[in-house]
């Protein structure tokens, strides 16, 4: 199957056979400043340059499967809006379709991710599921029964989530979202207001929570508080087995999640408490998932073991 997962800035893509492995793999950037248009361009030609290669390798690349950022309508095929890439209310499944002569799967970059971590990483095993995508946002997506929820293209939007009513204006609208909390973007931007020292990234934070540097401690206590606070809500409603935790946030490994876990443990009383565990299958999710996508599309079941199993005799991806 032909892969593919569209980002603000770039393009992973791939050729998969029915146990996930790469046959071939590329990336790309994404011309975010030339428009929507040439953002639809990219895609296209990525998708003909993957389908080219399937054929040169005598490969029979049946069906494409493609993730995408923003609110996704997945039942109708239809980019519903993306503010990094600016369009909206985009019928992309038929579009890249007809430009790749080929059928689309389509989908939500994080969903599909999350649709990998549950067949193939971190959430193997269990049918209740959350998976959480901590970087410059925070980004979530539910697996119940094993499968993404969509909600139309709205669900899994934690990082939304109030959890400081008086908190800081977020770009969304509202306030005290968990991502102005909690993202790496707000870790950084709250320990340069707290030290005056301005830092590129949450890593030097984290770096800082090791060195027992005070200031990095409280601002990363603070983080783990709304994020534990975020996931106690969550576990209220909807009763997870396990939470996986992926991003660039869950590079830290232990000194992120040993403090979330007891903080959580402190926020729950009578709820179910969820396993809470470092994501596994890395930057590649989404293109793994859009490609679990396309073989469920074609009836090819990709077990937790990543092996497939089809009847057919010609040779595909």
């Amino acid at each position: 199957m032909i892969a593919l997962d569209v980002g603000g800035t770039g393009l992973k893509g791939a050729l998969l056979d029915p146990r996930l492995t790469p046959v071939t793999l590329t990336r790309r950037p994404t011309p975010q400043r030339g428009g929507p248009d040439a953002v639809v361009a990219a895609i296209s030609d990525e998708l003909r340059e993957l389908r080219d290669q399937a054929r040169e390798r005598g490969l029979a690349a049946r069906r494409a499967g493609v993730v995408v950022p923003g609110i996704v309508d997945q039942a109708s095929g239809t980019a519903v809006r993306s503010a990094n890439l600016g369009w909206s209310d985009l019928p992309l499944a038929q579009i890249l379709g007809d430009a790749v002569g080929l059928p689309v799967a389509f989908g939500h970059d994080v969903r599909a991710g999350a649709l990998a971590e549950g067949r193939i990483g971190a959430g193997r095993g269990v049918r209740d599921c959350l998976f959480v995508a901590v970087g410059t946002g925070i980004a979530a997506a539910v697996l119940r029964d094993g499968r993404p929820v969509p909600g139309s293209g709205y669900a899994g939007e934690l990082g939304h989530l109030v959890v400081d009513p008086d908190g800081a204006d977020c770009p969304c609208g509202s306030r005290g979202c968990l991502e102005t909390l909690a993202s790496a973007s707000a870790i950084a931007a709250a320990y340069g207001r707290r030290t005056g020292r301005a830092v590129q990234g949450a890593d030097r934070v984290a770096a800082g929570v090791a060195g027992a540097d005070t200031a990095a401690v409280a601002v990363w206590e603070g983080a783990v508080r709304a994020l534990a606070t975020a996931l106690a809500a969550y576990a209220t409603l909807l009763a997870p087995e396990r939470v996986v935790l992926g991003g660039g946030l869950a590079q830290a490994g232990d000194l992120l999640i040993q403090p979330l876990r007891r903080r959580l443990d402190q926020q729950l009383t009578f709820q179910r408490r969820p396993e809470i565990v470092r994501a596994e299958v890395g930057d590649l999710a989404g293109c793994l998932g859009a490609g679990i996508m396309a073989w469920d599309a074609e009836g090819v079941d990709v077990p937790a073991s990543g092996t497939g199993r089809r009847t057919a005799r010609t040779p595909a991806a």
